[in-house]
Order: structure tokens, then C-alpha cells, then sequence
């Protein structure tokens, strides 16, 4: 398997651009000044994916105790940073139908897809554990938002260890931590030369702080 690297870059004008587009923003501040903003938003595309996304955090345990409390990440080429990043499996949701019921359900539905798509693991919405409000990933930079669902995924015994189907050209590493060493596990992919998702290590962070500050 080759190494991936980007080949070049150059500008690219948002007639010719099918995922993500630049918009320049006309607003006024708290003191009436009338500003610019420019952002990158996410396009639709028809049948395919909305603009929001989500990102799963996973609870793996064990019914027998068999294995400690562990979690999953990911290794995936990211051509923005020319580097493998350590992430949630993560994906974007289709566009909402307007206030129905069934809204509300969409993202963890997706949730659950990608779950199974990009690790193995399988869960139903019963194993849903929680589901975050819609938050912001990068305000100061894009319009995009994103859902973070808490899934657990209970094994009878032993750790196991599913078979991935991930989309075409995608090409994921699934890695399982046990979420006590997680942060420590990203320190160690820094160190390597990963770049770590912010949500991720966030996240990894709070958890250790809860910890240290429960065993004070």
C-alpha cells in the first residue's frame, strides 16, 4: 500500500466545488459596526449528506468483566493536514425533513451506521446511552455542527474484534483503548507525529481530569 501525501494545491472557486464552499458574511457587530466574515460551509448533497455531522464515542465492555472499560479510534488520512489523524469514527447526517418526528431520530440512526461501517461494532438506538445538543466544531472557521452519541456496546466475553466495511476510498485504522490510558494513548500518537482530532483529545482530557479529581 502507498504512503498518501498531498500532490499540490491550488484555489478553488466555488462554482467548480462539490462538498464545501467559502462565504463571505455581512453582519453588524454589538456596536452597530457593520462587518466581514468569511467562512467555509458544507454543501448538500442530494441524497447523500447534509451539512451537520456526528461523531460516536463508544463504551466496549465486557458482560464477564473479561477486558477494562475501553473505547475506539480511528487512524485516517486527512489531505487538509497532509497527515493521519486519531479520531472518533465520525460522519455526516442526511438534512432533516422539516420538523417530523423522525428528525429527531436521524442522527443517532447515523450514529449507528457509521459505527458498524467504520468499525465493526454493531448497536441498536436501545444502547444509546446519550446524545449531545447540536454543537459547533469550528465557529471562528465554518458553519459546520455536529451531535456526539454516546453508544454502548456490551460483549459477552472477551474483547472482540469486527470486521470494518468502510466506504469506497476510505481507508480507516480501528484502534481499541482502554479509556483509562486513552489520554496517554494520544500523548503517545503525538509524539509518533499523529495530529489528534480536538474533540477527541477534549474529551480524552476531561475524562482524566474527572479521575484525578474523583481519587484526590
Amino acid at each position: 500500500m502507498l504512503i498518501p501525501k498531498v500532490l499540490s494545491t491550488e484555489p478553488l472557486d466555488n462554482a467548480h466545488s462539490k462538498f464545501v464552499g467559502l462565504t463571505k458574511i455581512h453582519y453588524q457587530d454589538q456596536d452597530g459596526k457593520k462587518r466581514v466574515w468569511e467562512c467555509a460551509e458544507r454543501k448538500v448533497v442530494q441524497g447523500r449528506t447534509g451539512k451537520d455531522g456526528v461523531a460516536i464515542f463508544t463504551l466496549l465492555k465486557s458482560k464477564t468483566n473479561a477486558f477494562p472499560l475501553s473505547t475506539v479510534i480511528l487512524e485516517q488520512y486527512r489531505p487538509p493536514l497532509d497527515k493521519y489523524v486519531i479520531e472518533f469514527p465520525a460522519g455526516v447526517y442526511p438534512p432533516a425533513h422539516g420538523g417530523t418526528s423522525d428528525d429527531l431520530i436521524i442522527p443517532p440512526r447515523s450514529a449507528l451506521r457509521e459505527l458498524e461501517e467504520e468499525t465493526g461494532y454493531k448497536a441498536t438506538l436501545q444502547d444509546i446511552v446519550d446524545c449531545t445538543p447540536t454543537i459547533a466544531s469550528d465557529p471562528g472557521m465554518t458553519t459546520a455542527k455536529m451531535k456526539l452519541i454516546i453508544v454502548k456496546v456490551e460483549l459477552e466475553d472477551k474483547m472482540a474484534y469486527p470486521v470494518p466495511h468502510p466506504d469506497p476510498g476510505e481507508h480507516i485504522v480501528v484502534k481499541v483503548v482502554e479509556l483509562a490510558q486513552l489520554k496517554r494513548a494520544l500523548e503517545d500518537y503525538d509524539k509518533k507525529g499523529f495530529i489528534v482530532d480536538a474533540r477527541l483529545f477534549h474529551f480524552a482530557s476531561g475524562y482524566d481530569m474527572a479521575e484525578r479529581l474523583r481519587n484526590e
